[in-house]
């Protein structure tokens, strides 16, 4: 009886380790469809989308080039030339404009391949440093690496990688008060994670925000695309990684890129 009772228990113990382990492979595999109905669905918007915004680019350059010719036609001492100079600046602004928002369009949207190699994590933050550092000084804030002891090497599309740390770079320049402050860079290797985060002592970010912060098209800026972010996360889930922020308002921002070693 006793032998019964206890081949009923194990059964109902191996039932439930079988439970839990099919339902954990079901959520993960549910997860990975998910992921790549996402990347099927961006595949064909960068498709249909990529292709209408280089026709709508190449009139574009048209139109720029035509207003740069028109203003070279024109003879200042003609009467009210300033005032068409004026207009005729304004209209090529909006015209840049719009370039560039088409341009960020086409990185969010267009296809992404990867040329993933073994890179000095150190050294990307470096370079980004002594490029970004002359337009963080002009607005007082101190950029800097914090660095933990010997080389970091990972596997990850350089060119990529630069692009979306640097538009968390500037995202903490535009949160900083006119007084100044700092951008802190560090990278460290943990639970076979890259670990790369973009600290600052900005003005932070309400819970609203921060639940929104990496939606397309979506700014707390004046005159911003919304689309800078947004490509961030889309290079760094390309990569298999995640990029997510904490933040308190009057306090500052941290946000945390992950990408698998």
């Amino acid at each position: 009886m006793m032998f019964v009772w206890g081949l009923l228990l194990g059964l109902l113990v191996a039932l439930g380790l079988a439970g839990t382990i099919g339902a954990v492979a079901y959520r993960r595999i549910e997860r990975l469809q998910r992921r790549a109905r996402q990347a099927e669905r961006l595949a064909e918007l960068g498709t249909l989308t990529g292709g209408l915004a280089h026709e709508i680019k190449n009139p574009l350059s048209t139109v720029q080039l035509n207003l740069q010719l028109l203003r070279e036609d024109l003879d200042p001492s003609w009467p009210g030339c300033g005032r068409i100079i004026s207009r005729l600046n304004t209209v090529q602004k909006e015209a840049a404009r719009l370039r560039d928002i088409l341009d960020d369009f086409l990185r969010y949207a267009g296809k992404i391949e990867l040329d993933r190699k073994p890179t000095d994590v150190y050294q990307v933050l470096d370079e980004l440093v002594d490029f970004f550092s002359p337009q963080a000084q002009l607005q007082r804030v101190k950029l800097r690496v914090k660095k933990t002891d010997g080389p970091l090497i990972a596997s990850f599309d350089e060119r990529l990688i630069k692009q979306a740390i640097l538009n968390l770079l500037i995202n903490a320049l535009q949160a900083m008060p006119e007084t100044g402050g700092e951008i802190i860079l560090s990278a460290a290797n943990g639970d076979g994670q890259l670990k790369v985060d973009v600290t600052d002592t900005g003005r932070g970010m309400s819970p609203e925000v921060q639940s929104r912060i990496f939606d397309a098209y979506y700014s707390t800026k004046k005159g911003g695309t919304g689309l800078g972010l947004a490509i961030s996360r889309r290079i760094v889930e390309e990569h298999g990684g995640s990029v997510a922020v904490a933040s308190e308002e009057g306090k500052g921002s941290v946000f945390s890129l992950r990408l698998p070693l």
